[in-house]
């Protein structure tokens, strides 16, 4: 079953073309890389998946449905976004993971944030120490964590890796694997084309605004 499809979508910003013509689909449960040159777009398609930019031309759907027709609060929801550069607010991590249940009018899940930092081997130490006490690899995992505490169905990552040293590397992809065994749709940018490998079942290749190339893979997945 198709989660996303992009439908002949095309996007110019003051009259500069950015994407042109993209069209493709992601099934449920899949995992799907993309790669390509700086400016080429890739980071743009996840911007138009996660509803923050509108295409000029085409329709995206998501479940059968274009994604305007969904409230924004319940897209967001079900589909979550993890930007290149982490970002907390200036509190506690305990603060930063507990302000999603707030404003959904629940109590803080300790067991599904224990399982999580168990998963992206993070110490629960961390959880009262603010984020200028954090290095870039701990506060990155922190943000993942923060993104799919509440189970989305599509996570879109974003250069996630790029800044980690091979450590924490190795620890985002053996927790973004093990989510994604248990159903997480994985839609991701990256410039590493061994990662692709490892972390795509498909690899889609955008040159110059267009879809260059589309290919199946056979890494870890």
């Amino acid at each position: 079953m198709s989660v996303l499809h992009f439908e002949h979508i095309s996007l110019a910003i003051h009259g500069r073309p950015i994407l042109q013509d993209i069209s493709f689909e992601v099934q449920q449960g899949e995992s799907i890389t993309i790669v390509g040159p700086s400016g080429s777009g890739k980071s743009t398609i996840l911007k138009l998946a996660s509803s923050l930019v509108s295409p000029t031309e085409g329709t995206i759907f998501f479940h059968g449905r274009p994604i305007e027709s969904y409230a924004p609060t319940e897209y967001r929801q079900r589909v979550a976004y993890c930007f290149q550069q982490p970002y907390l607010f200036g509190q506690t991590v305990r603060g930063n993971l507990a302000f999603p249940f707030t404003m959904r009018g629940r109590s803080v899940d300790e067991a599904r944030i224990k399982d999580l930092f168990d998963l992206f081997h993070v110490d629960l130490q961390l959880l009262e120490k603010s984020n200028t006490e954090l290095s870039g690899g701990e506060m990155q995992r922190i943000c993942l964590i923060r993104s799919v505490l509440f189970a989305p169905e599509v996570l879109l990552l974003d250069e996630v890796t790029s800044a980690l040293d091979t450590e924490n590397t190795e620890w985002v992809e053996q927790g973004l694997m093990q989510l994604h065994k248990e159903g997480l749709t994985l839609l991701q940018v990256t410039h590493n084309l061994d990662q692709s490998v490892r972390m795509g079942q498909r690899r889609i290749t955008v040159k110059d605004g267009h879809i260059a190339d589309c290919e199946g893979l056979h890494g870890e997945f």
